[in-house]
């Protein structure tokens, strides 16, 4: 197990995709005019990377500008004081080609967006990193159980 400089676990990329696909809630930072933002999204993982239904809006023209994000999603147990948590970086585009389309639109995204948010932004997974931290008093048993890693 690697450990980084502030004793976190670092995750190799396998976990990364791993706890990325049980997900379905995470966040894309981005610009917005020359400053950053942070917004909520529902996601599922399909063949361009990471998938999210949008409205026209921030998240759309951030897309349709093939920009570079960043993604984020994590577990965290504040009574145990453990978690772990993946970044992604990878550019963002509207899934505007047919047969795509057909192929995302058959993931289970959770639908939070309103009924008109039928556009399709991918991600692709060019950086992904992550890191897990258990505190000592309950030890990394419990963390990699809830995970069922045991």
């Amino acid at each position: 197990m690697e450990v980084d400089r502030n004793g976190f676990e670092v995750l190799q990329r396998d976990e990364c995709m791993r706890l990325l696909a049980a997900s379905g809630f995470g966040r894309v930072a981005l610009h917005s005019g020359a400053l950053p933002i942070v917004l909520p999204v529902n996601y599922a993982l399909g063949k361009p990377g990471i998938v999210f239904r949008t409205a026209k809006g921030t998240k759309l023209e951030a897309a349709t500008s093939n920009a570079v994000v960043a993604f984020e999603v994590d577990e965290i147990d504040e009574a145990r004081h453990a978690g772990w948590s993946i970044l992604v970086t990878g550019v963002a585009r509207e899934i505007t080609d047919p047969v795509e389309l057909n192929d995302v639109r058959s993931l289970p995204l959770d639908h939070w967006a309103p009924a008109d948010a039928e556009r399709y932004v991918g991600i692709s997974i060019e950086l992904i990193s992550g890191r897990r931290t258990v505190d000592a008093e309950h030890g990394a048993d419990a963390a990699q159980s809830k995970q069922g890693l045991l």
